[in-house]
């Protein structure tokens, strides 16, 4: 009998509405994996160093990772209206120069995330200064890093889009919106990646397990409520549900083929300006 597969995603309501079924041996034919939970910075790393046979990872982090990994077709969260957000204090957001963060301390969720790609390519227009310092934080605590003082902006992902209001904090900048006008395309924000020394044909039955995990959560989603609750660090049922219907779309059972050209254009946009390594030809394919 196979070794359980080791699996590492985040606590966030979309990945433990995602993956409960599986998590809990609830797909046919599938063992339940061995879960990590872990934050994207943490992931990313993980995926760096070849450890773990599955792991949720940015998509900006696809170029270093993609010779040991396969991207898998589902899964993962990419959308529309989903982007990061730059977050400030009111005081930084009024006044001449308001906005500016030429020279500013911004506090981003990874060096890796799609998030912080995705404010370079904005900045690299909306910020020709250049900033101060970039700080690497855990994505729960860059709000209050910034309400406190502590650093300027925040690069804030997941349920800050609900809640930075009750920060007292100000949205500088949308970087979804940002890369919407611009490219038409949806915005790609986490991968699902699996080992490709699995074999394909064990690669293809795993998309086919997460795919049913996906098909489990849609179908009943009260299954999986409390284990979403018990992970959300607290949050309001309420805001782990918009949570939730913002993140796990169409994509997320299969990327399809406007999905495979968002990522590719991000890549593809970001390689151009330097920012991460060129893909191979036919790096995206399982």
């Amino acid at each position: 009998m196979a070794e359980p597969l080791s699996i590492a995603y985040s606590p966030c309501p979309n990945d433990t509405f995602v993956f409960h079924a599986w998590a809990h041996g609830l797909v046919p034919g599938a063992d339940a994996p061995e879960v990590t939970f872990a934050d994207i910075d943490v992931t990313n790393g993980l995926a760096e160093r070849g450890e773990l046979d599955v792991l949720k990872v940015s998509y900006a982090a696809l170029p270093w990772v993609l010779d040991e990994y396969a991207l898998l077709p589902c899964g993962g969260a990419l959308g529309r209206g989903c982007g990061p957000l730059v977050l400030t204090r009111p005081e930084l957001a009024a006044g001449p120069g308001a906005g500016d963060l030429t020279g500013r301390t911004v506090a981003v969720p990874s060096e890796r995330s799609t998030a912080y790609l995705l404010f370079r390519l904005w900045a690299a227009k909306a910020v020709p200064g250049g900033f101060g310092e970039i700080v690497v934080l855990p994505f729960h605590e860059i709000m209050p890093a910034v309400r406190d003082g502590r650093v300027d902006a925040g690069l804030v992902i997941h349920e800050a889009r609900f809640t930075y209001q009750q920060y007292g904090l100000h949205r500088l900048a949308d970087m979804g919106e940002a890369w919407e006008q611009e490219t038409g395309l949806p915005i790609p924000l986490g991968a699902i990646i699996a080992k490709r020394s699995l074999g394909a044909e064990r690669l293809q039955a795993l998309a086919g397990t997460i795919r049913d995990s996906v098909r489990q959560a849609w179908a009943d989603p009260s299954a999986s409520r409390a284990y979403v609750l018990a992970h959300a660090q607290e949050m309001d049922p309420a805001v782990a549900d918009q949570h939730i219907g913002l993140y796990v779309n169409e994509f997320t059972a299969d990327l399809g083929e406007e999905g495979y050209g968002a990522v590719r254009a991000l890549l593809t946009r970001a390689a151009e300006k330097g920012l991460v390594p060129p893909l191979a030809p036919g790096a995206l394919d399982l």
